[in-house]
């Protein structure tokens, strides 16, 4: 890769961003430092872009839209085919990029963090292939076109797959892009980078400038010759994305915050639901915005489950992430530990029960960004950590006393990403389910499925990304009256 260098110390010094087809000199002064979240070692800095990067990478993403816009799908499907070629044949070399630089366990980055992104590009490969861009509705021919220069900013904790979840459907749409990965996972970006590279886009269509949010992501979003912006991140943060894009009337798809309840109805397999809902809540360390941190249960059943829960938890053991054993990893930054080690706190300050976990560094581990995985009893509505996005591995257990309460608890949120429901039977489940003011429900412990949209209600975002309407996210439509 261009512009890096090693140094002494054992970090590498990456100085240049990767736009117009080639990796040339970083504009702005200034550097991010990226580091390890299991040992608090620097990894690598990269260049802080700013302004007069994202400049040059807008104009170049400019210049390149007529031209990529004008291809047709089969023309475009040729470098995608080969950008999926290349995800393929570096999954080892993702994952050990993810675990360094994210901390998530090298089982769950194999499995999940490097396989995921591959799944996404395939399913546009085979969407691309098919997709009508032109359609006739009466007397009208409808032409769906690319809706222009995409800017893609992306977060640190599925860092590939966001990236392959906005630029791919983007690229394949016929819409330039460029990428402002999340500061703290920036290395795995220009991995991906790279392989654009070798995979022969034309130059421009792909731009990466590293930087911060405040920074580079503003900048973008402001930017005139930007059309659409593509957020993944706070909540906090997106709506102040949207205000800032909203003054160039740019489109903006927005996938946000989440505090997703997981409903087990009377009858459901309880020992199931409950061991589901822990592996789903500690995955990645607890830094999944769909996750369901509040597991609802019926009063009768609440003892039980919380039982279960803490069986569960307890063997989820905080470990080196490079470990295939460890289940567990540190979270991303200091940053972030101390956030979700206040929520712990407090939750049992509001007068939450520790069931497991706890806000303390656990046992052998002082160095490094870890969390305890924590389960807490007897949290109600109106605490912190049953409203707010903890983003950590924490669950909190609710109880309910009926249906109706079950769906009022599990919709007392500002957010309305996912969720999940359990019942004896999928159509008890999926009544239940059209209750929820959330954008994806699994029922009885439905599989992940890449072709369906996802996306939130509320203040968990606008827009959907993957499938279809993820890449009918940019495009935008003339209809031709005859």
């Amino acid at each position: 890769m261009a512009g890096d260098t090693e140094r002494a110390e054992g970090y590498a010094q990456y100085t240049d961003q990767y736009v117009d087809g080639a990796w040339r000199p970083a504009l702005d002064q200034g550097s991010i430092p990226v580091l390890d979240p299991a040992t608090e070692r620097l990894l690598a800095t990269v260049p802080a872009g700013g302004a007069a990067d994202v400049d040059a990478a807008v104009a170049a993403a400019r210049r390149a839209a007529r031209g990529w816009g004008a291809t047709t799908a089969a023309e475009r499907l040729a470098p995608l085919t080969r950008l999926r070629d290349g995800l393929a044949a570096h999954q080892e070399e993702i994952a050990a990029t993810v675990t360094a630089e994210l901390g998530a366990p090298i089982s769950f980055a194999t499995a999940v963090q490097a396989t995921l992104p591959l799944t996404v590009t395939e399913s546009y490969l085979e969407l691309l292939a098919d997709y009508p861009f032109e359609e006739r509705i009466g007397n009208s021919v409808v032409h769906a076109e690319p809706a222009g220069v995409v800017a893609a900013i992306t977060p640190w904790n599925y860092p590939l797959h966001q990236i392959a979840a906005k630029v791919v459907p983007a690229l394949a749409a016929g819409c330039p892009v460029v990428l402002k990965p999340a500061e703290d996972t920036p290395l795995v970006a220009r991995l991906f980078a790279r392989l654009v590279d070798a995979a022969g886009f034309p130059a421009g269509v792909f731009n990466l400038v590293t930087g911060t949010g405040a920074v580079a992501g503003a900048a973008l979003a402001a930017h005139p010759d930007v059309d659409v912006v593509s957020f993944t991140g706070s909540t906090a943060v997106g709506r102040t994305v949207a205000e800032t894009a909203g003054r160039g009337i740019k489109r903006v798809a927005l996938e946000l915050g989440g505090k997703s309840a997981n409903v087990v109805l009377p009858g459901a397999d309880l020992a199931r639901a409950v061991k589901v809902n822990v592996a789903n809540v500690f995955a990645n360390s607890g830094q999944t915005c769909s996750a369901w941190t509040r597991l609802l249960v019926h009063r009768d059943q609440y003892d039980e489950a919380v039982a279960l829960a803490a069986k569960a938890a307890g063997t989820y053991l905080p470990g080196d992430p490079a470990d295939p054993r460890t289940r567990v990893g540190p979270l991303v930054s200091a940053r972030q530990r101390e956030r979700v080690r206040g929520y712990i706190t407090g939750a049992l300050t509001e007068g939450a029960r520790l069931v497991t976990g706890g806000a303390e560094a656990p046992d052998g581990l002082a160095t490094g960004f870890y969390v305890r995985p924590t389960v807490l009893a007897d949290v109600t509505a109106d605490m912190a950590v049953a409203r707010e996005e903890v983003f950590g591995p924490v669950l909190a257990v609710l109880a309910y006393e009926d249906e109706d309460h079950a769906a009022e608890l599990a919709n007392a949120t500002e957010y309305g990403l996912a969720g999940g429901v359990w019942a004896a039977d999928t159509d008890t489940a999926a009544r239940f389910a059209r209750r929820l003011d959330a954008g994806q429900i699994d029922l009885n412990g439905g599989r992940f499925n890449p072709l369906a949209p996802f996306g939130g209600y509320k203040n968990s975002g606008l827009g959907r990304e993957l499938g279809r309407r993820g890449l009918e996210e940019f495009l935008q439509y003339k209809s031709l009256q005859y």
